[in-house]
């Protein structure tokens, strides 16, 4: 995600259904077409002038230049877009989806618009994606110099069973074993198993670096990704439906393996998924122990008033246009504190999440509840994270600086990605190929080793 703000807003836009394609109707047709054209001419005022509520929260003026950009440098300039375009029904809005070409690849570009015309929604994908698979654009995966392929071997596996059954990825070291294993679990929005951002997979590059380190390491799609809205309307909808039954289901299937220590299963978090994973080893006490990585320790709805602050304030001017969107996201914040039990059973939804759900994260604290678990952890946070900061981490560690089996560890120049950069973050540097730092590697094979 390119950041937590957008992360949250793909999370928003898939939380529905999509039906099938539908008869393209020739109105909503051409005005996407319109669009398409504003943005490939590079007219993005036009574009953004568009945009709803949710998306000039999310994308404040100059941002979808910035985005833009980075896909041209990932395919190419520009050449044509074909006549023919599809249209798919998201809940109350009808997404248009219209190949085109690049110089180095063929591109689906995806327009939601919303009953009044207004796009609520706007990404790309590689052509002929979306469904069920939703695949991320990035160049060719290239495996970090610190992974090395000839020390493990990649597997299909499946997580759990029946309904929400997800396909899996388990990377296991050459050899007998026993190995030590870790489970990855994703942050916010609805992640592939490789937590694909922009050109970056860091759930792969921890996966084969730790692998290549003797530590077997299991990934899977996200519930959000594989069945969207599926179960998401109820009143009683919350984390642990989205996140942590799931993990819990992944460390059984991990101690289930033959070459694997059941008891030294771990649990990795990143992001939403850091932010949980005390409600992770609540829920399966022999888990032997977290890692924390950009762990949030406030509000998700706090999270993105303060993104939003943050990317407004980038250039180091709010403009009219990046306050207007700021006003907008503390309206939601606002809304989102308000809500009462009454709200989460009467099915009330905010920003496309029910309000059982905001409820339930806005009444956790991370931090306090990982007091209570028992297991050593380890903290990791990049410096240069706009997303979940320093700040976040000083929570953590206030928290539990002073247990002896609690590791900290910050690092001067990674991101939210724990990709190294420098210069202050910005949603951009995620459409540039780089990988999870290998200090992170190796600090986390040092940690599991102990």
């Amino acid at each position: 995600m390119p950041s937590l703000v957008l992360a949250w807003l793909l999370f928003v836009t898939n939380l529905h259904a999509q039906s099938p394609a539908a008869q393209a109707a020739p109105d909503v047709v051409s005005h996407a077409r319109a669009i398409v054209a504003s943005l490939t001419a590079g007219e993005f005022s036009k574009v953004e002038a568009q945009f709803d509520d949710k998306v000039k929260a999310a994308l404040p003026p100059g941002r979808l230049e910035t985005l833009w950009t980075g896909l041209l440098d990932q395919v190419g300039a520009y050449k044509s877009c074909s006549p023919d375009s599809r249209v798919v029904t998201i809940g109350d809005k009808q997404m248009v989806i219209t190949p085109c070409d690049f110089e180095r690849a063929k591109i689906d570009l995806q327009i939601a618009l919303d009953p009044a015309g207004r796009i609520s929604g706007l990404t790309y994908r590689p052509a002929g994606g979306g469904g069920a698979g939703r695949p991320t654009l990035a160049p060719p995966y290239k495996v970090p110099m610190y992974a090395d392929p000839s020390t493990y071997t990649e597997a299909d596996a499946t997580v759990g069973s029946g309904e929400w059954a997800l396909p899996a990825t388990l990377t296991m070291p050459v050899g007998t074993g026993p190995f030590p294993a870790i489970v990855l679990v994703h942050g916010s929005g609805p992640n592939d198993r490789d937590e694909t951002v922009g050109a970056n997979k860091p759930f792969k590059d921890l996966a084969t670096g730790l692998a290549s380190r003797g530590i077997a390491v299991l990934r899977y799609e996200k519930r959000t990704k594989v069945y969207g809205a599926k179960g998401t309307t109820g009143g009683d909808y919350t984390v642990k439906q989205e996140v942590v039954d799931d993990a819990v289901e992944a460390v059984k299937l991990l101690r289930s393996e033959k070459r694997i220590d059941p008891s030294r299963v771990f649990v990795l978090g990143h992001s939403l998924g850091a932010m949980v994973a005390p409600r992770i080893a609540a829920a399966d006490p022999k888990i032997a122990g977290l890692i924390v990585m950009a762990g949030a320790a406030r509000p998700l709805e706090d999270a993105m008033l303060m993104q939003i602050r943050y990317l407004a304030m980038a250039d180091g001017t709010i403009t009219a246009e990046e306050q207007a969107a700021v006003d907008q996201t503390q309206k939601l914040v606002d809304s989102v504190k308000a809500l009462k039990p009454a709200d989460a059973a009467a099915g009330r939804m905010i920003a496309g999440a029910p309000a059982s759900y905001w409820i339930d994260l806005d009444a956790y604290d991370p931090p306090s509840a990982a007091k209570a678990v028992k297991v050593p952890m380890l903290i990791l946070q990049g410096e240069r994270d706009y997303q979940v900061t320093m700040e976040d981490f000083a929570k953590w560690k206030a928290a539990l600086g002073p247990r002896a089996d609690v590791t900290f560890h910050s690092y001067a120049t990674l991101n939210h990605l724990f990709v190294p950069g420098s210069g202050p973050s910005l949603p951009a540097e995620y459409q540039i190929p780089g990988h999870v730092d290998e200090a992170v590697i190796k600090d986390i094979a040092a940690w599991i080793a102990r």
